[in-house]
């Protein structure tokens, strides 16, 4: 589905933007399963949790959650597009692929397409359209699951409105960047204590790209997206009782000309943002859609009833270039692109037909083009019942939940093959459709909580438990029976049960200084099919001090985890080199941490009338197999004891400093992120196997031109730095060179 400007602007008239919105009045937090919520404080929980209200995500409007989540201590992450389609987000030293470490919720529905069974996120929400986000790394997390072992993040879309309101929000700039975004909506009073109102949302974003195909204009390796979402809520009262009932419809669509295929380090250095021409034919073509019914009960016992109903399907077909066979004889002949990236001297006639200049005519059949199409769904319920009570000299604020959960994934693969003439992709033959691949994944899931917050004077405990039961399954029906009458079809199945423990501990000396920690079990599920049997276990410890005063506060967390069995999966992501979706044994790995945050206003100190808003997080990791051994898994390889994780970078540092005067504003952030290496290593990083350190700056600045309508400029990447990201799956990848974006932001 192709987005226009015109069409953009259109939409977008009929909502509002992020910078512009505020939480809907009344207990939002208890409307959405959350630990925080859009109107809780993170630093009442005990342990280690962070939240990014409308405020935060409108300093620099960033549609790409990579770059907002810079701001928190102890995320990783890795950049892959520049534009945050696909992020690859780990926290306090899981691994980053697809974000497949970390449970990922939207309004606290499980989002990932799979969550279970293929919990790799080719699907994120648009960050661009979000209220805020809440990070919770500590032992809090158990609540949520299935996947305990480095935190979770749940994203918050646009709550309804209690009064009629809207706005709109429209972003265009380089590399043909155009934004629209925006909701209406409110409640209305009907009589009889009976509330009815709701909410219609569109964000709709596009670029033409900042990558240049070799032969082709500029222009040809952008995205184009469309989001819609709406609400319809009632609200009422009976015998003493608040009733609530939410349904929410969403439904996106993405085109991205977007490619595995990066480049040699030579290339690299000449010209980090070209492709070359085997990528032309690349694209991901994906359709994602939500829907949920969503109850909350509050009862004259004080009691409260949470549950939601939810099903979510993801479509997608990302059509890219896997291999080359210069002979176009067969399977036997064809080099993947990892390997060819890795060793284009040794393979020189393959490359040569990759790079496909003037005058090449290879031969037919020469490049593989996978469709690598997956079909997913999920469906579940989930319910939470809350209360207080004292016993004693303690309070108790307790809660138990439940989660009855379904999803799968339905790999049905196949390639079509071309041949190149004078730079030109030509297709010469087409395999049956399933042939390259054939299966259904898929994994029932039961999980229940409990949890208790337990005060008494100066302390607060935070005791839970969680049960995980998951039973996975795989029906591989074989690549000659794409009909799957079931002639060759082969079964796995595994079934995991686990019991979560967490403790969360705080104490207050004051109101401005508190200790808190914890320890819980890091946990998460196998894949179904897979040899490996066992499912990632850890125990995870944090401890961590705050201290705050009127205007400044600080934070300083450690944390250890200690991995009994660290799981690496295979994705093409990660470079292939094995059969996609099964996993590895990594053994006893220990990571090791530190985490800085502090924010405060330097006007006092400055002697000015208007706000200096300054911010800074810094996180050290140290990630460290404890066993040696070998894995065909490629980031791994040969392992000895003592070998650091690859993509974890040691340090990473954020700082930004601003100004907010009433009617202008602005601010200037800067993000460094140490060397990486990309294959278990120790020592010194070898050069063909790291990715160098960068710093990264952005501007961002707006002007009130009245209460209703404000002008924004934002800068990505003031300085236009030049950096490559990663190395994988396919040679070396570049992040985001120099734009800047002019907005128009009005609200009603």
């Amino acid at each position: 589905m192709r987005i226009t400007l015109l069409s953009a602007t259109a939409l977008a008239a009929i909502s509002t933007s992020a910078w512009a919105q505020t939480p809907a009045a009344g207990n939002i937090q208890a409307e959405v399963i959350s630990v925080i919520g859009l109107g809780g404080d993170p630093n009442s929980i005990p342990g280690s949790a962070d939240l990014l209200d409308a405020e935060d995500l409108a300093v620099h409007d960033y549609a790409d959650i990579t770059r907002l989540l810079r701001t928190v201590a102890g995320v990783n992450f890795q950049e892959e597009d520049g534009y945050g389609l696909r992020p690859n987000i780990g926290m306090r030293g899981t691994g980053l692929d697809r974000s497949e470490k970390i449970t990922l919720m939207e309004d606290g529905v499980l989002i990932a397409p799979a969550p279970y069974s293929a919990p790799a996120a080719y699907y994120f929400p648009h960050a661009g359209r979000m209220a805020g986000v809440e990070v919770i790394k500590g032992a809090a997390g158990v609540r949520y699951g299935p996947r305990t072992q480095g935190g979770s993040l749940n994203l918050f879309s646009t709550p309804v409105p209690e009064a009629f309101s809207g706005a709109v929000d429209l972003w265009a700039g380089d590399e043909g960047i155009r934004r629209g975004h925006g909701f209406a909506g409110g409640m209305t009073d009907l009589g009889n204590g009976v509330r009815l109102g709701g909410l219609i949302e569109a964000y709709l974003d596009s670029a033409d790209g900042f990558k240049t195909i070799d032969g082709f204009e500029a222009g040809s390796t952008g995205y184009e997206i469309e989001d819609y979402v709406g609400k319809l809520r009632l609200e009422f009262s009976t015998d003493g009782i608040d009733h609530m009932f939410e349904l929410k419809g969403q439904i996106s669509d993405e085109v991205s000309d977007e490619t595995y295929l990066g480049l040699t380090e030579a290339d690299f250095a000449v010209d980090p943002f070209r492709r070359y021409a085997g990528s032309q034919r690349d694209q991901m073509n994906a359709d994602h859609s939500e829907v949920s019914l969503r109850y909350r009960g509050e009862f004259a016992n004080g009691l409260e009833l949470s549950a939601v109903a939810y099903s979510t399907r993801f479509g997608r077909d990302w059509f890219k270039l896997d291999s080359v066979d210069p002979d176009g004889a067969g399977p036997a002949g064809s080099v993947s692109i990892s390997a060819l990236l890795e060793d284009p001297a040794t393979h020189a006639d393959a490359f040569d037909i990759v790079l496909g200049g003037a005058g090449l005519v290879s031969a037919d059949d020469a490049l593989r083009v996978k469709h690598n199409n997956r079909d997913y769904s999920a469906q579940g319920v989930q319910l939470e019942l809350a209360g207080d009570l004292t016993l004693g000299r303690t309070d108790h604020a307790w809660r138990v939940g439940v989660r009855a959960h379904r999803d799968d994934m339905d790999r049905f693969q196949w390639v079509e093959r071309f041949a190149i003439n004078n730079g030109v992709m030509v297709q010469t033959s087409v395999d049956v459709p399933g042939s390259d691949s054939n299966r259904i994944d898929s994994a029932e899931a039961t999980a229940l909580f409990i949890q208790d917050e337990i005060s008494f004077g100066n302390w607060m405990l935070t005791p839970g438990l969680r049960y995980e039961r998951v039973e996975l399954r795989r029906e591989d029906f074989g690549k000659t029976d794409p009909a799957r009458t079931g002639a060759n079809l082969t079964v796995r199945t595994n079934t995991v049960d686990a019991l979560i423990p967490g403790l969360g501990v705080r104490y207050d000396f004051n109101e401005s200084l508190s200790v808190f920690g914890g320890v819980h079990r890091g946990f998460a599920p196998p894949a179904p099919g897979s040899t490996n049997q066992e499912p990632e276990d850890a125990r995870n410890w944090e401890i961590g001090v705050r201290y705050g005063r009127e205007n400044w506060n600080i934070e300083a967390v450690g944390f250890f985890n200690a991995y009994d069995n660290l799981i690496g999966s295979c994705t093409n992501s990660t470079g292939g080199g094995c059969t996609i979706g099964d996993q590895f044994d990594g053994g006893e790995v220990d990571v090791r941490g530190l985490e800085l945050t502090g924010n405060a206003d330097l006007a006092p100190l400055l002697g000015v009338s208007f706000s200096v808003p300054v911010r800074a997080a810094y996180t050290w990791t140290e990630a460290e197999f404890q066993t040696g051994f070998s894995s065909d898994y490629e980031p791994w390889g040969v392992v000895l004891t003592g070998d650091r994780v690859p993509y974890i970078p040691e340090q990473q540092f954020f700082a930004a400093i601003g100004i907010d005067a009433g009617h202008f504003g602005g601010e200037l952030a800067m993000s460094w992120v140490d060397e990486v290496r990309t294959t278990a290593s120790q020592g010194a990083i070898a050069a063909s196997a790291r990715v160098e350190a960068h710093t990264v700056a952005d501007l961002s600045a707006w002007y009130a031109v009245s209460e209703q309508v404000n002008a924004r400029i934002s800068v990505r990447n003031l300085t236009d730095e030049v950096y490559a990201v990663a190395r994988q799956p396919a040679g070396l990848r570049p992040g985001a060179p120099r734009a800047v974006l002019l907005g128009l932001s009005v609200s009603f």
